[in-house]
């Protein structure tokens, strides 16, 4: 497969979705799973695909960006790859800190907060361009909006010598758009 397919599957509790990078697969959410598989297609694991598509950076195929690239007003967008998995999410600097979480709004999660062109961005909060939603800059908290209470889904990354790593176990290299 040359293009990772986006899968979504919902239940009336949970819903997950990710980015596949294979011809066949599996999606969980809570009870529900979604199989599916391509007769024909070409397989490709997510590694492969990130650096044939993607833009990883270097050696290490946790290291995200250099601190410097990563926007103070507005977001930047990678995704975590894991097998034939992708989970994209979005950078926030914070000063010399940065924040990620994963790319989607807990009200509809099928719906991105950075759909390609940066998240929209105030001087608190980080908004949800479909519903605005808005979300605490430091800690991802839904502060009003339709899902006021939740939080964004937090992705582990740390900043070292002046660049980004993504530290989330759940992945095992990463790529930025």
């Amino acid at each position: 497969m040359s293009e990772p397919v986006r899968v979504t599957v919902s239940t009336d509790d949970e819903t997950e979705s990710v980015r596949v990078y294979d011809d066949a697969g599996r999606v969980d959410a809570g009870s529900a799973s979604f199989s599916f598989s391509f007769d024909g297609a070409e397989s490709s694991t997510a590694t492969e695909s990130a650096a044939a598509g993607g833009q990883q950076s270097g050696d290490d195929p946790t290291h995200v960006a250099p601190l410097s690239e990563v926007p103070i007003n507005g977001t930047m967008r990678c995704e975590g790859l894991a097998d034939d998995r992708g989970t994209e999410f979005i950078l926030r600097r914070e000063g010399d800190a940065v924040v990620a979480w994963r790319n989607s709004c807990p009200h509809k999660p099928e719906v991105r907060l950075d759909p390609g062109h940066g998240a929209l961005v105030t001087d608190k909060h980080l908004v949800c361009h479909e519903h605005g939603a808005r979300f605490v800059r430091g800690d991802g908290q839904c502060s009003s909006g339709p899902c006021q209470g939740a939080a964004l889904a937090p992705i582990e990354v740390s900043v070292e010598d002046g660049d980004v790593y993504l530290t989330d176990d759940r992945f095992d290299a990463c790529c930025v758009f």
